[in-house]
């Protein structure tokens, strides 16, 4: 379905997500609408994660915690269920990917504790109000990320690399778009590395590790935020009994609006 075709309501967004009517990268959709990373864990590992947050802002600033049990981001969405109202949803045991479901009612606990974070979807409205064009969206795909040689700080269970997604900007854009990003810590703020892939440990800036490859234009140079598929990573290299995440580019929608984040 067609950006042009949706409603712009984050309400009305959810509820064709609960209903499994809308499966797809969440970029472009509600303008100016926060959108969010999600992380679910069973409560013994929760404040582990919590610290790891805390340790970790630029790839995983914290939004709201929704405690064990509950599935209602009474800040950032009231009403909103968040078994049901992401678009799509990954499920990790022990570090493997063994489920990616539109809903969760069949792995739902009354011990998981619900994470939002920020997502640099939420400052890409501010971007092409800038001028610039976001690839991933003039092309319809997942905007590409990369796991990265970036260590995180460890916290408990928790450590891995960062993951970072990456935008091409024009060379002369490149000061504009750190200026507009900046305005955005809470959700990942100024880019995290310019220009050569290799010095983050990329070594093919056409083989994405999620999302997909977008094209250069001449004069374009790569630039890469933290992203908050970070905990995915993490997952992965901590192997925790249970770990639910949204799939890469299929955020939460939230009620909140990108400037109520932003900063002077």
């Amino acid at each position: 379905m067609t950006l042009t075709a949706l409603p712009e309501s984050p309400s009305e967004l959810r509820s064709m997500m609960r209903q499994g009517d809308l499966v797809q990268t969440t970029s472009g959709m509600a303008p100016g609408r926060v959108q969010a990373n999600l992380a679910i864990l069973p409560r013994d590992l929760a404040f582990d994660f919590l610290l790891f947050c805390q340790r970790n802002p630029r790839p995983c600033p914290l939004l709201e915690v929704v405690e064990s049990g509950e599935v209602e981001p009474r800040d950032f969405a009231p009403g909103a269920d968040l078994r049901s109202d992401a678009p799509l949803y990954r499920v990790y045991e022990h570090g493997e990917l063994t489920a990616e479901v539109t809903d969760l009612g069949e792995f739902w606990r009354d011990d998981l504790v619900s994470f939002l974070l920020g997502c640099s979807f939420s400052f890409e409205t501010a971007l092409i109000k800038a001028g610039m064009e976001m690839r991933h969206m003039t092309c319809d795909t997942t905007v590409p990320m990369f796991i990265t040689n970036i260590p995180t700080s460890s916290a408990g269970v928790f450590s891995g690399p960062m993951v970072v997604s990456m935008r091409p900007i024009a060379q002369e854009q490149i000061v504009r778009a750190v200026q507009v990003t900046s305005r955005f810590p809470a959700v990942h703020g100024a880019p995290v590395h310019i220009g050569d892939p290799t010095a983050i440990g990329i070594s093919d800036i056409y083989a994405p590790d999620f999302g997909e490859p977008v094209e250069f234009k001449d004069g374009e140079v790569p630039v890469f935020w933290a992203c908050g598929v970070t905990p995915q990573a993490v997952a992965m290299s901590a192997k925790p009994p249970l770990m639910i995440t949204h799939a890469p580019g299929h955020m939460f929608i939230t009620d909140k609006m990108d400037e109520d984040l932003a900063v002077i």
